[in-house]
């Protein structure tokens, strides 16, 4: 069962901003190390800025759209 969204968070684990993007865990980790998606690392800790999701959407429906 999906945990609940919680808009107060401001820090995501990677999985949980896998989960808000709906894609894989392993995906969301393979664009936070490209840094196509912003991240932040406290301690020994990788996290994603809640607003990295929302900028990261925004920058993929400004690209050009593949000629088919």
């Amino acid at each position: 069962m999906a945990e609940p969204f919680d808009p107060s968070l401001v820090l995501l684990t990677v999985e949980e901003a896998a989960r808000r993007l709906r894609i894989g865990r392993t995906t969301c980790f393979r664009l936070v190390l490209a840094g196509e998606i912003d991240s932040v690392t406290v301690g020994r800790l990788r996290r994603v800025p809640a607003d990295a999701l929302p900028a990261y959407v925004a920058k993929l429906r400004h690209l050009p759209a593949h000629a088919a």
